[in-house]
């Protein structure tokens, strides 16, 4: 796309479109079109639309609501070149009001560009490009320019984020992933440190080696490192990457076509972490993605094995579908022990307890430390990527225990497995006092209407954005 701010000339754009507060209608109108609409027609409704059309324009009034969040006025026009392209022919000509403050401005610039994404990767034809089309964008915002230079990297790594989980497995592989890592050490103040099997066996990751034996794509521990001079704290981030989950020995019996997306943690903290450094924000940033992918040969591990882990404790292996748990025990123990971050915060895909307790409507977060706990809650409302927090009580810390080793890694029951799972990685943190765990298994893939199919969400990336933000 290419951008202009209060451009002084009047451009051949054919496509005018006006969000619509519902509270400001009529001043709106009478302002930007020197007329009236019926309120039975277009009242400015969230989720409404009414189109105008002259001789030479389409005037589209984007009905947002009373008080519309973020992620409503994000979403509302993404569908703009997402569901409606053909509308668009020559250009477009944004009208905010004076009504709009610098976010939701920001969030309907994000929404415009999350709008040309497409799944169509792999198409003979390729969907419609974006490339050369010019937005002029009318605004009395002092900081308009700002503000699209910042919506512009925000969309950028959303969309990074939904395409690392919508490519197929054959691509978006643990090499993938750290290839991408390395690309980002180039251009940016992010240094990417990659181990491959025989460096992660030295440095004692075995949970990390267990999980990737059976696959004929090697597995990757990938470190990004993230350093501001005038940093207010240090944020550990750790996402669980398995780029395709057959379940091990413990084969899943449905499902399994959707596994590519069992790397929302990973893409979520990788997108984030590219975001951080394009917004310079002054924090110490470390983030850990052990990617491998669980699959099923000679070499795969067993159910009932006993395997080693970063932080010395002994696991044995009661499912080998229960394998996020085991990559991010390696994790977590190896970012506490070698980074001593401030903060800690672990996304993952971990759980279907985590989807029949909420849903598709909002994420699990664990955290130990009550404050902690709401300052992520918090984010996760204002950016519309919502979390909840369910208990990390000790009496659900016994139903880990195992006979012949220090933990297991499933409790074999259909009960309470979000918790449990939250409770297994826990023993992995060393004590760490402000760590929490965000199980995002209903929410980082899944129907939305912006694709026939499920895909991805880049859920976590504007939450750990809002996060951050709110601290300095």
């Amino acid at each position: 796309m290419k951008f202009q701010i209060n451009p002084n000339t009047s451009l051949n754009q054919n496509l005018v479109i006006i969000p619509v507060l519902e509270d400001h209608l009529a001043s709106i109108l009478e302002l930007k079109l020197k007329r009236t609409i019926k309120p039975n027609l277009f009242s400015g409704k969230k989720n409404s639309t009414f189109i105008l059309e002259s001789e030479d324009q389409t005037f589209l009034l984007i009905g947002l609501g009373k008080n519309p969040s973020y992620s409503d006025i994000s979403h509302s026009f993404r569908r703009i070149l997402s569901k409606n392209s053909e509308w668009v022919e020559s250009g477009i000509k944004i009208d905010f009001a004076d009504e709009f403050s610098s976010e939701m401005a920001e969030s309907a610039l994000v929404g415009l560009q999350l709008g040309t994404y497409s799944l169509a990767f792999f198409k003979k034809e390729q969907s419609k490009s974006y490339d050369d089309l010019e937005v002029s964008i009318y605004s009395g915002l002092v900081d308009l320019e700002k503000v699209l230079k910042r919506a512009t990297k925000i969309a950028k790594a959303k969309i990074e984020a939904f395409k690392m989980v919508d490519l197929p497995p054959n691509v978006l592989t643990p090499e993938y992933l750290a290839n991408w890592a390395k690309e980002k050490a180039k251009n940016s103040a992010i240094q990417t440190i990659v181990f491959d099997e025989e460096k992660a066996e030295k440095e004692g990751l075995k949970a990390f080696l267990a999980v990737g034996r059976g696959s004929a794509k090697p597995s990757r521990f990938i470190i990004l490192e993230y350093r501001h001079s005038a940093a207010k704290f240090h944020l550990g981030l750790v996402g669980k990457g398995v780029t395709f989950d057959t379940g091990g020995l413990n084969i899943k019996t449905a499902g399994m076509v959707h596994m590519k997306s069992d790397m929302g943690g990973a893409a979520a903290v990788l997108a984030a972490t590219q975001l951080i450094a394009d917004l310079e924000l002054p924090i110490n940033l470390t983030t850990i993605v052990p990617a491998v992918e669980n699959s099923v040969d000679k070499d795969a591990y067993l159910p009932s094995e006993v395997i080693g882990s970063h932080a010395g404790l002994s696991i044995e292996v009661i499912d080998t579908d229960a394998e996020g748990r085991l990559i991010l025990a390696d994790g977590l123990s190896y970012m506490v022990q070698n980074y001593s971050p401030d903060q800690l915060i672990d996304f993952a895909t971990l759980t279907g307890s985590s989807v029949g307790t909420f849903g598709y409507e909002c994420g699990a977060l664990f955290a130990n430390e009550e404050s902690f706990s709401k300052e992520i809650q918090d984010a996760s409302m204002a950016a519309g990527e919502k979390v909840w927090p369910l208990p990390l009580w000790e009496a659900y810390r016994s139903e880990m225990d195992s006979e012949v080793a220090d933990i297991k890694n499933y409790h074999g029951k259909p009960i309470a497995g979000a918790i449990t799972a939250a409770k297994f990685l826990e023993a992995f943190t060393h004590g760490h006092t402000k760590w929490a765990h965000l199980d995002i298994a209903g929410v980082a893939f899944g129907d939305t209407e912006f694709s026939k199919t499920k895909s991805g969400t880049a859920f976590g990336v504007g939450l750990l954005l809002k996060f951050i933000e709110n601290q300095l």
